[in-house]
């Protein structure tokens, strides 16, 4: 059965992504405070709020400005908008300063990025922690939700890597977002298994294919998954991504239990939080419903409101139905 989702039903998801992103960003970011204990999440008892978000619910809010207003990424804008709005005490790691400080200068953002490490250009986390939303609203077209992340990913990050991260994000939020509208929930190994035309050879690709043999044998725990698959604390999409499709894979119908996961393994849980939120919540969405358990709404309220540009009008935004690009209305 086919669904094509139009402009208002596209934003639905796209926002219950953002939220979702946002609490798990927020609720992550409390555990590199001290006094705070995983156990206590895991019984039930999450810090009291507020709950500061980070840089990466900032930039994903961009993204959903974007797409809210135009259906679409257009670069120079995104690019525009994320050196604007960048504000260094939301937790931005050093490079991603120096690039938008550059792009805010008036450098062109595809050189801004390229110069970035040494002419290397960033392989961070930083394109995959904000892109979920984006596969949210394409959740009927991988593909079209595919080449949207390539291009949210380029204005800030020319390696391929962190290009790769993204888009694996975002197909994998486009493919939780399909299930929600089917209402056919896959298993671990075929929600992985669906990322398999968009690997591309290098470390994300390795990373996501040992993220599923270990769905293939013994049961493992979140702390040795972690530990094979990393867990942020490098930084980079590589040593990100394969562990927190990992997470959303095996978690996809309870967002609590995902969350509380990524804050059990450490390392960047922020990071891996935004993207296990983002993914989770475009099936889930917000609250309980038969077959899923969502975003509850204790955490929603204990996180910090988001920005007032990024609300959205419920009779706004673009149409995009099944003409805006490839893989409308296939599952």
């Amino acid at each position: 059965m086919s669904f094509v989702p139009h402009g208002p039903a596209r934003l639905d998801i796209c926002y219950d992504s953002l939220h979702g992103l946002s609490v798990g960003d927020a609720l992550g970011a409390q555990f590199f405070m001290v006094g705070r204990s995983p156990a206590d999440l895991a019984a039930g008892r999450p810090p009291a709020g507020p709950w500061e978000w980070t840089d990466d619910t900032e930039m994903a809010c961009s993204v959903v400005a974007e797409l809210r207003a135009h259906g679409e990424i257009e670069q120079d804008r995104l690019a525009a908008a994320f050196a604007e709005r960048c504000e260094p005490y939301r937790g931005y790691g050093a490079g991603a300063v120096v690039i938008l400080h550059r792009i805010r200068d008036g450098v062109p953002w595809r050189a801004a990025a390229r110069d970035a490490f040494g002419g290397e250009g960033s392989c961070g986390n930083g394109a995959a922690m904000r892109v979920a939303p984006v596969g949210a609203y394409h959740a009927d077209r991988p593909r079209r939700a595919a080449e949207q992340a390539i291009r949210s990913a380029e204005v800030t990050h020319a390696h391929p890597e962190g290009i790769a991260g993204a888009v694996l994000v975002a197909v994998a939020a486009a493919h939780a977002g399909q299930a929600r509208l089917t209402g056919v929930r896959p298993s671990a190994s075929e929600f992985l298994d669906r990322l398999e035309p968009y690997l591309i050879d290098g470390s994300c690709a390795e990373g996501v294919a040992r993220a599923r043999r270990l769905l293939s044998g013994t049961a493992v725990t979140v702390e040795e998954a972690a530990y094979e698959l990393g867990n942020g604390s490098r930084v980079t999409a590589q040593d990100t991504v394969p562990f927190a499709l990992w997470v959303a894979a095996t978690h996809l119908g309870d967002f609590p239990a995902a969350i509380t996961a990524c804050v059990a393994a450490g390392g960047d849980v922020d990071t891996t939080g935004a993207i296990v939120g983002g993914v989770l919540a475009a099936y889930t969405g917000i609250g309980d419903r038969p077959d899923a358990v969502g975003v509850p709404a204790t955490w929603l309220a204990a996180r910090e409101a988001l920005p007032d540009w990024v609300e959205r009008d419920p009779d706004a935004g673009p149409d995009a139905g099944p003409d805006a690009g490839p893989d409308a209305g296939r599952r």
